[in-house]
């Protein structure tokens, strides 16, 4: 019974793209990776100017993946302080688990017909929250999608580059391994945008360098005990393994585990992706070797502030980029601390870049 509602469901939302897909033929499909139409986010004030005044009343609908996740938590917590800053209401609501696809259509049409001004959504697939793109559009409502899955039609994004995620930990591997050796990556959710992007970043870059061997390259679903079991898999068949790469942080975690638990925590460098407190804590307890941050909180300011510059009437180009950054035990009091200035640190980086 569970075989066939899943197989109901898959052929549902298939169908659903498709048919949404048909209508929006006039827009091409999103690549937020590669899309030419992109504005950095340290140049929303400079190019744009400061935030129009908005309607009397605006309030703005959000809907995330999942609140299991501290990263969208995290993301939620930069909606609303910036909602705050300009005196708007901000509604966050996410689907119960990470798999909940129809969880999370649901909620997202609802908030349509509840009277927001705008929506901003992070699929949990590409195609899951494809149908709300015109249904939103038929209401007058513009939809931000912010992170990680990338809804082919949609609009705007909000995001980081996620293929440099993969290529920065790449980097540090061919920087700081210089004879090479056996790599392992752990993947996210099968499809997803990000999962993919992330993955084919790691692969491709590594395997220029032609010192690396990846050994394997499973799912673990964004799932901690997932991840854990597949590493010790691959420690097993692989005990001289030099490093893994995971698609997000919880993974990562669940990686540092099964190295410890082998007993091959000198030999094994970890990295994960997304920069959760865990994942700071961990690189400063000398266990996780690094994270790719991609600092949700500061992510979901600019989220929120495009989708408040597009309620306002502005142009907005499709893809707003946020920052990332490959944060390991030697750079990470930068990054993290109570005298730190994120914002500052973070245009400082993105002038360094230009």
């Amino acid at each position: 019974m569970k075989t066939f509602l899943k197989t109901t469901v898959a052929a549902g939302l298939a169908a659903t793209f498709l048919f949404s897909a048909a209508i929006a033929q006039d827009l091409a499909p999103l690549n937020s990776d590669t899309e030419q139409d992109r504005m950095n986010w340290s140049d929303l004030e400079s190019k744009l100017g400061a935030l129009p005044k908005l309607p009397e009343g605006t309030k703005a609908g959000a809907v995330s993946k999942t609140l299991t996740n501290e990263y969208w938590r995290s993301l939620g917590e930069g909606y609303k302080k910036f909602g705050d800053t300009v005196n708007v209401d901000v509604a966050y609501q996410a689907a119960q688990s990470e798999g909940d696809q129809l969880g999370q259509l649901t909620i997202a049409e609802g908030m349509i017909t509840q009277g927001y001004n705008v929506l901003l959504v992070s699929p949990q697939t590409d195609a899951n929250l494809q149908p709300v793109i015109e249904q939103a559009k038929a209401a007058n409502v513009p939809v931000v999608n912010v992170n990680d899955a990338v809804i082919p039609q949609a609009e705007h994004y909000v995001g980081n580059v996620q293929r440099d995620n993969g290529v920065r930990v790449a980097k540090w591997f061919i920087e700081n391994r210089p004879q090479g050796g056996k790599v392992a990556i752990v993947e996210g959710q099968a499809g997803v945008y990000a999962a993919v992007q992330r993955t084919d970043g790691f692969k491709s870059t590594i395997s220029d360098n032609g010192k690396f061997e990846i050994v394997a390259s499973v799912p673990g679903n964004w799932d901690r005990q997932t991840s854990y079991d597949a590493a010790t898999n691959i420690l097993q068949q692989h005990p001289d393994l030099i490093g893994f790469y995971a698609n997000n942080d919880g993974m990562a975690l669940g990686i540092v585990e099964a190295v410890k638990a082998a007993g091959l925590q000198d030999k094994v460098a970890v990295f994960g992706t997304d920069g959760i407190s865990d994942a700071y804590a961990s690189i400063k307890a000398g266990e996780l070797t690094g994270t790719v941050d991609s600092f949700a909180v500061l992510t979901g300011e600019i989220a929120m502030e495009t989708a408040l510059r597009l309620v306002a009437g502005q142009k907005v180009p499709r893809v707003v980029a946020t920052p990332q950054a490959l944060i390991t035990k030697d750079n990470v009091a930068r990054y993290q601390g109570e005298t730190v200035d994120l914002r500052a640190v973070l245009l400082e980086d993105a002038a360094k870049a230009q």
